[in-house]
């Protein structure tokens, strides 16, 4: 599954989700993790512009989004779009999450981790 992070450092989970310029996406499963890219969003100066709906299209195909903060509305967009949105406590590597989501996945995942392994198999 992909897993998209708001990164303002490229190391670590620092971002707002509405603020993030930064995305950093990694496939992830039960063998271990691997970087593929990073998605850069620039805020359009237009009247029509919709970030959050912009952000959402850039990551459609990511299972969970970690961030440093949300708002409801964004998460209610995200979650709509079947990726789960994850805030963590303040800046986190995200190294660290990524070894953590690799054990997790490999001993007993969460009612939501399950769910989003379903929803990553449905999206390919």
């Amino acid at each position: 599954m992909k897993v998209a992070f708001a990164t303002k450092s490229l190391d670590k989970i620092d971002d707002h989700f509405g603020h993030a310029k930064t995305m950093a996406i990694y496939e992830v499963d039960e063998t271990g993790y691997k970087f593929i890219e990073y998605r850069h969003f620039e805020d359009i100066p237009d009247e029509e512009y919709d970030k959050i709906a912009y952000k959402v299209e850039g990551i459609k195909d990511c299972t969970i989004v970690y961030v440093i903060a949300i708002g409801a509305t964004a998460a209610a967009r995200i979650v709509k779009a079947r990726i789960h949105p994850v805030k963590v406590n303040g800046p986190t590597p995200i190294e660290e999450i990524l070894e953590k989501l690799v054990d997790t996945l490999n001993t007993n995942p969460p009612p939501w981790l399950r769910k989003a392994l379903t929803d990553s198999k449905e999206k390919i």
